[in-house]
């Protein structure tokens, strides 16, 4: 099972923690693009996507596509 956690490129503070301890984190420049980055994320076998609740705003459909399969897990890690 892969995991990867994803995130605005202008935020500096989110998963700061995962990133120092070598986690994969994906980096998004334009938010408009969030679904194409989850669906590519799923196609390369990712299983547990970790994101912000910023790209979480922009895919509320995507999400509620994988919240009905158990094969994938989408979660949205709270606000600071």
């Amino acid at each position: 099972m892969k995991i990867t956690l994803l995130k605005s490129s202008n935020d500096k503070k989110s998963f700061k923690i995962f990133e120092n301890f070598g986690a994969e984190v994906h980096k998004l420049d334009d938010l408009e693009k969030t679904d194409d980055k989850i669906k590519e994320l799923v196609r390369n076998n990712y299983r547990t996507i970790i994101i912000t609740n910023e790209v979480a705003s922009f895919s509320e459909s995507i999400i509620k596509k994988y919240s009905k399969t158990n094969e994938i897990k989408i979660i949205i890690a709270p606000p600071k």
